[in-house]
């Protein structure tokens, strides 16, 4: 299986592939992204998803628009193109700071080094986003091996939320990086996997890695994670990250809040893994000031799902026709539920002064 989420199309150089994610996991659909409004297509509707793969596929988006405007062969100027991809989707804020990295390259150098300069660029995001993954496995690995040393007659119990894997970056995931590296070396773990209402990424997408990676798991719904913290099921809750304060709030899929407070209840600890570039060092509270998405009704009104006899992805209503619905794709959990954050640096209080601790770079 294709181990990256996206990569170079090695035969067409202004080209990129990606997995096309909506068709998971029944079938692996390879889509060429080759304008900058297909990447804003991609990023937009969910063909691609998760912070830092959002990131990496906006960062290429602006090497596409590059080509594009060298050979002439798109109508958008390159303030449009990149107004364009800024704007595709609001909460992660990865977006935000590929496509400002990029236009600050791009905007330095003459017009004959630019095309260049961009796709070296993306390259090394992408690349980028390889290393902090492996760096987020390393730091979290200890928190799962210390709990094995505990109860060594047992596996790991571990819970998580939504889609954090390696679907969700380029490659190692989030908040999944810590437990494939916990099994790559032999240590006994088990995962409850929240199905993720309403586009069920964890069910379709976090079961399918894992079942891939050859990792123990069981698929629960979403409001079960209470009910196995309190019997003593779950040794620790990791999830990912769609942006956190420079103060340690977290927002992520809709639904993390609860199992956050879940977990503060039940005395479970409760982790979030994030790279570098999903804090926003410009925020202080979550609550009020992280922009949340508000997603079509239709995936509260419908679900989508495998027809085993005709072999094809099906559309059903679940509501009545008439009843309206709201989708908040995301919520945010204050810092004082998350016990730590796992970042490529090490874990940290989520507080500003954890957060000081392990980027003295941006401290004041």
């Amino acid at each position: 299986m294709q181990k990256r989420t996206i990569w170079r199309d090695a035969t067409k150089p202004d080209t990129v592939e990606i997995i096309d994610q909506r068709r998971l996991p029944h079938e692996v659909s390879i889509v060429n992204l080759s304008t900058v409004e297909e990447v804003e297509q991609a990023i937009r509707d969910m063909w691609v998803r998760g912070a830092p793969l959002i990131g990496a596929t906006a960062a290429y988006g602006m090497a596409i628009l590059m080509s594009q405007l060298h050979k002439q062969n798109t109508e958008l100027s390159y303030e449009q193109g990149k107004q364009l991809l800024l704007h595709s989707r609001p909460t992660a804020v990865n977006l935000a700071w590929a496509v400002q990295r990029m236009d600050a390259a791009i905007t330095q150098v003459s017009k004959e080094e630019q095309v260049a300069i961009a796709w070296a660029l993306a390259d090394a995001i992408t690349e980028e986003d390889v290393s902090i993954c492996r760096g987020i496995a390393e730091a979290g690995l200890p928190l799962i091996r210390n709990i094995h040393q505990q109860y060594p007659q047992r596996p790991v119990n571990i819970l998580t939320h939504c889609n954090a894997g390696r679907m969700a970056t380029v490659e190692w995931g989030t908040a999944t990086a810590p437990i494939y590296l916990a099994h790559s070396q032999g240590i006994p773990v088990h995962v409850w996997v929240d199905e993720t209402r309403p586009r069920n990424q964890g069910a379709s997408i976090t079961a399918w890695e894992l079942a891939d990676a050859g990792i123990p798991h069981t698929l629960i719904a979403d409001n079960a994670g209470g009910h196995l913290m309190q019997h003593g099921s779950v040794d620790l809750v990791i999830v990912g990250s769609d942006r956190t304060t420079k103060t340690g709030d977290v927002a992520n899929k809709i639904g993390t809040y609860l199992k956050a407070l879940a977990a503060h209840d039940n005395a479970v600890p409760f982790y979030v893994a994030l790279p570098s570039p999903t804090i926003d060092w410009t925020l202080s509270n979550g609550v009020d000031e992280i922009p949340i998405e508000e997603r079509s009704q239709r995936e509260i009104t419908h679900i989508t799902g495998w027809e085993e006899s005709s072999q094809q992805l099906l559309e059903l209503r679940l509501s009545p026709a008439g009843s309206p619905a709201a989708n908040p794709a995301f919520d945010v959990t204050p810092a004082r539920l998350v016990t730590g954050l796992i970042t490529e640096r090490g874990i940290c209080e989520a507080s500003e002064a954890g957060l000081w601790e392990i980027f003295p770079e941006r401290a004041p």
